[in-house]
């Protein structure tokens, strides 16, 4: 039997700051959804299951928050399913959620990604010890720098690099009304001037702690047929997950996120991504993974990523724009940064993203990570559905 088709109707999110002292989880959660619900014209009693996910529960350090959140969400009497794969956890939670609908375990699934930074400290909860190494790390940046490091030396690309993503992010989040840095007055300059962290990575080339949470409808083809707008259409989705160390990984372009991408591609029919994928939110929490993702995913050769950043090609007005909403680098509730940018893809197809919707986007991706670059998930949408 051939899966459902499933398509995405209802998109809703918070407004993501830095502190969202006006309300509980429960409550940043419910808005979301009722945003989501009200886009697809849909009430709670239309929802079969629900799909939330969050990153880790010491982050906020509250506990299985889904048992006591299922009353705002509208699940008390359905199913409630909770994902967790780390910082990819957001677009994991909505791949689960789009497999229900596929596997016509249900027809309609309201799936909902959070975090709620300012009751935690992340940045101190992600300084883990690493085996075999001097306990010098803070936070991830100082994880991933060294890898940054090596992609420089790999690619021979220029240190400037790193300030011109933030620089772009940073200015197509002034057309975001969502986004959580609004920095008007940016310049290039400024980013450069930013204090070093860890180098190469400097403070402005660095993701915010917000809170917020990004909801999203999904349903089968009757269900899309009584939709009130055209919906985005799933045309690919897949996970990939690998350990945080082994001999032979390769953290500049880790092998499951190749794999991800590749599979995603295969079930889109998609043979060049560069030529047939029109836009793509790609998760981006320092500035220097864009070059090496748009290496990971096929849009460059490796080593070549750098220089799609360097021309101008990944800006909005580029031919393959690259965060469109300004990012992870401008908003980045963690538990919900992989789901805003499914959502955002999913905005792109549907011609809703604003003033920072691309023109004619047909086929747009969306991306994530997580871990020590060892979680992937990933899907792409379109404005057709896959079988037209």
């Amino acid at each position: 039997m051939s899966k459902e088709p499933v398509a995405v109707v209802g998109i809703g999110q918070t407004r993501h700051v830095a502190a969202r002292r006006d309300v509980s989880l429960a409550g940043l959660v419910r808005e979301a959804a009722r945003r989501a619900l009200a886009d697809a014209e849909l009430t709670w009693a239309d929802v079969d299951a629900v799909v939330i996910g969050k990153a880790p529960d010491f982050f906020e350090g509250v506990m299985m928050p889904e048992l006591y959140l299922a009353d705002a969400l509208g699940a008390v009497g359905k199913p409630l399913l909770r994902v967790h794969t780390a910082g990819s956890v957001g677009g994991s939670t909505a791949l689960v959620a789009a497999n229900l609908v596929a596997a016509r375990v249900h027809g309609t699934v309201l799936t909902l990604a959070f975090e709620k930074q300012s009751e935690s400290n992340a940045m101190w909860g992600l300084s883990l010890p690493i085996p075999f190494q001097q306990p010098l790390l803070a936070g991830a940046g100082g994880f991933f720098a060294p890898h940054v490091r090596a992609y420089m030396r790999r690619s021979g690309a220029p240190d400037s690099i790193g300030a011109l993503v933030a620089y772009k992010d940073r200015r197509n989040a002034l057309k975001n009304p969502y986004a959580h840095l609004h920095e008007h007055d940016i310049t290039l300059e400024k980013v450069v001037a930013s204090p070093m962290l860890w180098d190469p990575i400097r403070y402005s080339e660095t993701c915010p702690s917000s809170d917020g949470a990004c909801a999203m409808v999904l349903t089968d083809r009757a269900g899309a047929a009584r939709a009130p707008r055209p919906p985005a259409w799933l045309l690919g989705g897949a996970m990939r997950s690998e350990p945080t160390l082994f001999a032979g990984k390769d953290f500049v372009s880790p092998r499951a996120g190749r794999d991800c991408a590749a599979d995603v591609y295969r079930q889109a029919g998609v043979g060049d991504p560069r030529r047939d994928i029109d836009a793509a939110e790609i998760y981006v929490p320092f500035s220097w993974y864009e070059p090496m993702w748009l290496e990971n995913l096929g849009f460059a050769a490796e080593g070549e990523g750098w220089k799609l950043t360097e021309s101008g090609a990944t800006a909005l007005d580029g031919d393959l724009p690259v965060n469109m909403s300004g990012g992870v680098l401008s908003t980045n509730p963690i538990g919900a940064s992989g789901m805003i940018r499914f959502a955002e893809a999913a905005l792109q197809v549907r011609g809703q993203a604003g003033e920072h919707q691309v023109d004619g986007a047909r086929r747009v991706l969306g991306h994530a990570y997580g871990g020590g670059s060892q979680f992937f998930s990933m899907w792409l949408v379109g404005a057709q559905p896959p079988d037209s």
